[in-house]
């Protein structure tokens, strides 16, 4: 068997390739927090930076008993350069990093999953401090590493996988299930595939010069994490903002002072700039002479995505998942919306057939519903804890066959949404502890909120119900309230204002069953949902 290929052997070579062109710009800001300029920081400091970092971790790790190849959580933002290091110096340390972002909150909820993967310490983002000051764990702050003498330590050797099934870094789903997200422990031969899938996403664009591109999400989760990898072993350089919301005239600093030639980013985020383009031509010109704007996570709106071709955006839609990565991906510019996805080469999928039934949202008489099927021995088929009985694992995502090899995504076949930062929601357990909880209260319950910032919750007040709607919205949040405390922030329903109270009836229903359509609420209801949401 060939020697598997990690992100630190990645980084390795593309240090050896790139060492003096900039693998970072990282922002500058003035004491009143204005952003004034980019930061480079080369391949070859970035690596040294690691190294440091990694020889700190190991001596202050191992100095509390606790050995290489011991899991350590890290529960960070995971978007500044620090952050970065962090991941990179536990991995290069030699430790299995478990990585947690800031949108789960709940610290009852972080010790539950360090202890479901037996590991050792926890490294928490400083402003953390009071809420961790009871940690069961050793707890370690994420102060910047880089000016902290190493005395006497030595740079541990680079940690090579033993065997194809180790552990090498531990992610989590991104939405709930049964009150926490589930484990995704990804072995070396799954890092692996990452390493050689992701640098067939990002191949140079520019012909003269770097390309330039920004950090779409947190480092805590495999989206960046993968376009981070696809990037820097095409010697692209990753600007990195504060946030990913970040405003339009922030992004046109990086056009216009900070290089940047791909944007990344999920569609809701798009949007901000493509309205502000629509009314501004110097910030079209800009966005045309983009050489990629790639957007993930779910569909872009028809209306957003219509008007960039309409305009010769170079746009192009990558698909994936926490578990799998990017797994489909189009052509680039494709002329018309709804570009057909094909899978990333290497990979072994399936789309197998789905049986529909009558009242499915889904139903098209024009076209058979396929479900994306990630197969066994397709190198990026994730941890065997969420295959199937059959061995594959079954994503859930739903597509058609335009043409041979071709596919067009449909939705999801199952109760999950995605929140306006791509991140998944479990509807029906939301749900179901609505009915659990405040069965005397409702007749019908429903969430909604697919590409909203939050979900938002439908009812139909049962028969007899004699409290006027703000009470009973208030009732409804206090008695869910410790359920959602225990989920990530993009699953929360925490305010009386996400929560709509409509005549019995009103809700639509499929023919037979009289089941809520989830689609068919979002669409009725879109007024109210724009409306609750530019309030909140």
């Amino acid at each position: 068997m060939a020697a598997l290929k990690t992100h630190l052997h990645a980084l390795a070579d593309a240090v050896a390739v790139y060492s003096s062109l900039p693998i970072f710009k990282l922002p500058v800001y003035d004491n009143e927090d204005n952003l004034r300029a980019w930061l480079p920081v080369s391949f070859r400091e970035f690596q040294s930076h690691v190294e440091h970092s990694a020889t700190v971790l190991a001596h202050r790790l191992q100095s509390r008993g606790i050995l290489p190849r011991s899991v350590v959580g890290l529960w960070s933002n995971g978007m500044s350069y620090v952050d970065v290091l962090y991941i990179y110096g536990l991995a290069r340390a030699g430790y299995i990093p478990q990585m947690f972002s800031l949108r789960l909150p709940n610290p009852d909820v972080i010790y539950e999953l360090l202890e479901r993967a037996d590991a050792k310490a926890l490294i928490y983002e400083p402003a953390l401090a009071d809420i961790v000051s009871n940690s069961p764990y050793p707890a370690l702050s994420a102060i910047d590493l880089r000016e902290v003498s190493i005395e006497d330590a030595v740079l541990p050797p680079m940690p090579e996988p033993a065997s194809p099934d180790d552990i090498a870094i531990i992610f989590h789903t991104s939405g709930s299930t049964s009150g926490q997200p589930k484990l995704l422990r990804c072995d070396f031969k799954w890092l692996d595939n990452m390493v050689s899938k992701s640098a067939t996403v990002s191949r140079p664009l520019r012909k003269d010069g770097q390309d330039v591109t920004v950090a779409m999400g947190s480092m805590c989760h495999i989206g960046q994490t993968f376009m981070f990898l696809a990037s820097f072993q095409n010697g692209a350089c990753t600007i990195q903002p504060k946030a990913v919301t970040f405003p339009t005239d922030e992004l046109v600093h990086m056009i216009m002072h900070g290089g940047l030639n791909r944007l990344n980013q999920f569609p809701a985020f798009f949007a901000v700039h493509a309205r502000a383009a629509r009314q501004n031509p110097k910030l079209l010109a800009l966005l045309r002479g983009l050489d990629e704007i790639l957007y993930s996570g779910q569909q872009m709106p028809r209306e957003d995505e219509e008007w960039a071709y309409a305009n010769d955006l170079q746009i192009r839609n990558l698909f994936g998942s926490t578990e799998c990565g990017a797994m489909l991906i189009s052509v680039r510019g494709g002329g018309k919306p709804s570009p057909a996805l094909r899978p990333i080469e290497g990979t072994k999928y399936a789309f197998m057939p789905i049986e529909e039934s009558s009242e499915s949202e889904y139903q098209n008489a024009n076209a058979r519903l396929l479900e994306l099927v990630i197969l066994a021995e397709s190198g990026d088929c994730p941890d065997k804890a969420i295959r199937a009985a059959d061995g594959h694992h079954h994503t859930g995502d739903l597509f058609v066959e335009v043409a041979p090899g071709e596919y067009v995504n449909r939705g999801r076949g199952d109760d999950w949404i995605k929140s306006e930062n791509c991140l998944r929601c479990d509807t029906r357990a939301i749900e179901e502890n609505v009915r659990q909880t405040c069965g005397d209260l409702i007749a019908e319950c429903i969430v909604v909120g697919n590409g909203r910032p939050s979900p938002a919750l439908f009812i139909e007040p049962a028969l007899g119900v004699q409290m006027d709607e703000a009470r009973l919205r208030r009732e409804i949040i206090r008695r869910t309230r410790h359920f959602h405390s225990r989920r990530y922030l993009h699953e929360r329903i925490t305010s009386a204002k996400m929560v709509a109270v409509v005549p019995r009836g009103t809700l639509p229903r499929t023919a037979t069953k009289g089941n809520v359509r989830r689609r068919a609420v979002e669409d009725m209801f879109k007024a109210e949902l724009d409306a609750m949401f530019a309030s909140a």
